[in-house]
């Protein structure tokens, strides 16, 4: 069984920062892409940024490019979302997921952990 726990979430003033991170259990999860994704109160869950398993290639939604930037330590099991620049748009409760196909196959995903607010005061 998968589990993945994010954390890392909270308030922020607008212009400003936050890592969340998602550490994940098992000994394989070097083997799969990982990402993430945002739900906003109303709204459908959007993606936000994906990983390959090497970490060696990425994928971000427009919206984010730019400021946000997803990395991995395989040795820690942990993924992270470093957000610069954030706006009031980008609240939400950030998900982390693992997925069974290609890192930038946005339907791949098929393991989510329980998500984190991040609010953005402007």
């Amino acid at each position: 069984q998968v589990q993945l726990v994010e954390s890392g979430g909270g308030l922020v003033q607008a212009g400003g920062s936050l890592r969340l991170s998602c550490a994940a259990s098992g000994r394989t999860f070097s083997s799969y892409a990982m990402g993430w994704f945002r739900q906003a109160s109303g709204k459908e869950r959007e993606f936000v940024a994906a990983i390959s398993w090497s970490g060696g290639s990425t994928k971000y939604a427009d919206s984010v490019k730019g400021r946000f930037t997803i990395f991995r330590d395989n040795a820690k099991n942990t993924v992270y979302l470093q957000m610069n620049s954030l706006k009031s748009e980008d609240t939400a409760v950030y998900y982390c997921a693992r997925s069974g196909r290609y890192y930038s196959d946005t339907n791949g995903y098929n393991y989510w952990g329980q998500g984190t607010q991040v609010t953005v005061s402007s």
